[in-house]
């Protein structure tokens, strides 16, 4: 840190000066972690040598159990089934080998089992006290959550020790956070390193990242462990090594002898998250990635944490008192206790020996007496409790069911005077919980309460306005403003612009705005698949290639981009080189879904259905809610004849994305074909309606409409048609006919002309034949 000097005091003063220099020196030892702060890390073991006690109790805490291998007996047994409604799948969690599965399959067309997946339960996250979430180890080492979870939801809970991984009875197994909805990321989901800062302790192998997901190289720690909160630990024990004890001391951080607000920032860094919905609840400095903070430095210093505006209107109430599963601290910090007080998390929580039953009760009720002993002894009415007895948790920091896990009960830590009257714990259904998100309007800084006002600090307040969309209107000049202020060297800042305009469809000002980034960092990969996916919504093909080959020369593995790729190629017919480029992004990645998809229409562009068919279906089969493989297998079983099936495909499509305008086209062909009018006006009419300026949707809902005896409804949709394209010559002679009927016969000729422009024969003759009659 500069110092800022000053002249030097008179003589008089300087005694008294010294004297507080040296009261200084001394605090600022005690409360200061030193040497901690740049240090190596330990095996996490060593800390028991000479803290046995510690470590002992340690070992039994949900922190200490928050991540480890899952250990089941060997045999073969089923443990649970589910059938989940929204995505209409089902599940299976069956032990076998000695091995954890969950198996998801649906009832295909015809009746049978179809898009079944399995995946093995290599990790659990969670200590069982309130749930476990189950996590696949891919063989590239990405992380992947696992859709089903178990829930201590009628009060069972995993014993203590590290068994215990297919929970206990009364307990409950359903939907993971997140996904009890219809598009869900089943088997896809992956663990990043954010969740795995808060969920684990740190790596101790490298962890990479090539724009599909990090990467945990190496044996992977199973727990929290000490130096989370004390700082790395390397130093500390070469010092105790070498007879050094108040080396030691001064390598370690000890939180006791830190100030306030640095004890509540080593719990905060995992317990703080104002909301898990998108604002962004936290923006992470650059240059500060996930591992890199350090208990004792300034959390700020690493992230910054958001909230809504005040909320008002409709809604209000329910943002002000939302109660989410991470947000203990966010909860705790809005209560006058805290805010009236110098209390800390380990006022009432000692995160070496967590108490349980009984004696949990007695503990944090001995610590609420600790400040209000007197409470009740003045004939202070107490609010009523139905049970057996009432504490101070009883009625001031109630239990309640979270809206983001809507099967976990737990420990609201906003003391409130009052009890609030509804059912605090009565089942939420994980849809309507979050019906009224996401938020859109300010996102203002919660942590810390003030930054000072740096070009730089501005930067992440405008960043967190459009980071995920919640207030782009406001926040894209903001930035912009920002940028042009602040002139920062880092590509990130650019990029995130970029990003905004592409969530308000902009797609020239996300190219300006990537290449901005890029001339500060030409190698910037992410800008450069941004600037791609740019370049592709505007058929940019060339531009969009040319970045899509330099991203993939900076990261050959990156099966995204090498998909996006193939896609390009495919548009511009290059079917070669697609086909080579989706089979290098299929070798590294089986499951994913747009590869398969992307090849399955590269070999239709190849005119072969056959080829193309089978990758539909294992895209489908990867991703069942992937509207696009639906539609494609869709319109080639159409081809086919193959009605029926091809009916199943477009509904599904439907279901996956209600406003594929596609979709509804060709299902609608497909009705009609079968002579399903009503339905088939039905659908068509729904195709028009998302894409006003589809002309053949128009010109085939028209068909209909005149086939079914409607003439007037079929006219204003020939009409349409042709206001969508002047060369829509089927149209053109559909409403001719109409004309004709009618004996408008000037207009008909004029119609039937055009329509004799047409390239197609068929339309061509017929027209001219019927100017040869009217004439």
């Amino acid at each position: 840190m500069r110092r800022q000097w000053r002249q030097w005091p008179s003589l008089a003063a300087a005694a008294g000066i010294l004297v507080l220099v040296l009261i200084a020196v001394l605090v600022f030892a005690t409360r200061r972690p030193p040497e901690a702060v740049a240090g190596a890390y330990a095996e996490p073991a060593s800390c028991g040598s000479c803290h046995a006690d510690i470590a002992e109790t340690y070992r039994l805490t949900g922190m200490a159990r928050s991540f480890s291998k899952v250990r089941i007996a060997a045999g073969a047994d089923t443990v649970a089934r589910l059938y989940h409604a929204a995505s209409d799948r089902h599940y299976t969690i069956a032990a076998r080998g000695g091995a954890l599965v969950q198996r998801r399959h649906q009832i295909g067309f015809g009746g049978g089992e179809a898009n079944v997946a399995e995946l093995t339960a290599d990790y659990v996250i969670g200590s069982g006290n309130h749930a476990r979430t189950y996590v696949h180890r891919a063989h590239d080492d990405r992380l992947l959550q696992l859709p089903i979870s178990w829930y201590a939801e009628h009060g069972a809970q995993v014993g203590r020790g590290p068994q215990g991984a297919l929970g206990a009875l009364g307990a409950l197994w359903a939907m993971s956070p997140g996904y009890d909805r219809r598009a869900q990321l089943d088997f896809r989901r992956v663990i990043d390193e954010g969740c795995m800062s808060c969920h684990n302790a740190y790596p101790r192998d490298r962890v990479q990242d090539d724009g599909t997901g990090p990467r945990f190289m190496g044996a992977l720690p199973e727990g929290i462990d000490c130096q989370r909160c004390h700082g790395p630990g390397q130093r500390h024990l070469d010092a105790i090594a070498a007879g050094g004890v108040e080396r030691a001391r001064r390598a370690i951080v000890n939180p006791a002898t830190l100030d306030r607000e640095r004890q509540l920032e080593v719990c905060m860094q995992c317990h703080l998250e104002p909301t898990s919905s998108p604002l962004p609840f936290q923006v992470r400095r650059y240059g500060q990635p996930p591992f890199s903070y350090r208990p004792g430095q300034p959390l700020s210093s690493s992230v910054i944490y958001f909230d809504h505006a005040a909320a008002t209107g409709q809604h209000g109430d329910k943002l002000e008192d939302k109660f989410e599963i991470a947000g203990g601290a966010y909860r705790l910090r809005k209560s006058a206790c805290f805010q009236k007080s110098q209390m800390t998390c380990t006022t009432c929580h000692d995160p070496h020996d967590v108490p349980r039953g009984e004696k949990a009760v007695e503990h944090y009720v001995a610590a609420c007496r600790r400040c209000h002993d007197a409470a009740h002894q003045r004939g202070v009415p107490r609010v009523a409790f139905e049970g057996p007895r009432a504490t101070c948790l009883d009625c001031h920091m109630p239990k309640r069911r979270a809206e983001d896990a809507v099967h976990v009960v737990m420990t609201d830590h906003f003391i409130q005077r009052l009890r609030p009257a509804r059912d605090l714990t009565a089942p939420l259904d994980e849809a309507g919980a979050l019906a009224d998100k996401p938020y859109r309007g300010e996102v203002v800084l919660y942590y810390p309460p003030a930054l000072p006002p740096t070009p730089e600090n501005e930067l992440y307040l405008a960043l967190a306005q459009v980071q995920q969309g919640s207030n782009l209107a406001a926040g894209i000049p903001r930035l912009q403003r920002a940028l042009e202020r602040a002139a920062p060297d880092r590509p990130e800042f650019y990029y995130e612009l970029a990003r905004a305009y592409a969530k308000a469809s902009d797609h020239a000002a996300v190219i300006q705005w990537c290449e901005t980034a890029l001339r500060h960092d030409v190698n910037f990969a992410a800008a450069l698949k941004e600037l791609a996916a740019a370049a592709t919504a505007l058929g940019q093909w060339d531009r969009a290639a040319a970045a899509l080959q330099r991203a993939i020369a900076l990261h050959p593995t990156d099966s995204h981009a090498l998909t996006d790729l193939g896609n390009v190629y495919v548009r511009q017919r290059r079917l070669d080189e697609a086909m080579h480029t989706l089979q290098r992004a299929l070798a590294l990645d089986p499951d994913l879904p747009r590869a398969s998809n992307t090849m399955g229409l590269a070999w239709l562009a190849r005119d072969d259905p056959d080829r193309a068919e089978p990758y539909f279906r294992e895209a489908i089969r990867i991703q069942p809610d992937l509207a696009e493989a639906h539609h494609n297998l869709a319109s080639l079983l159409a081809r086919r004849n193959a009605y029926a099936e091809a009916a199943h495909h477009f509904e599904e499509a439907i279901r996956s994305d209600p406003h594929y305008a596609d979709a509804y086209h060709g299902y609608g062909l497909v009705l009609a074909l079968t002579h399903a009018y009503p339905k088939a006006i039905e659908a068509l009419s729904a195709a028009v309606r998302e894409a006003p300026r589809l002309a053949r949707a128009h010109t085939d809902l028209a068909d209909v409409l005149a086939l079914t005896g409607q003439a007037g409804a079929a006219a204003r949709e020939y009409e349409r048609a042709i206001a969508a394209n002047p060369q829509e010559y089927e149209a053109h002679a559909g409403l001719a006919e109409l004309l004709a009927r009618q004996r408008r016969t000037v207009e008909a000729i004029a119609h039937f002309q055009a329509a004799a422009q047409s390239l197609d024969p068929a339309i061509r003759e017929a027209a001219r034949a019927r100017l040869a009659e009217l004439r």
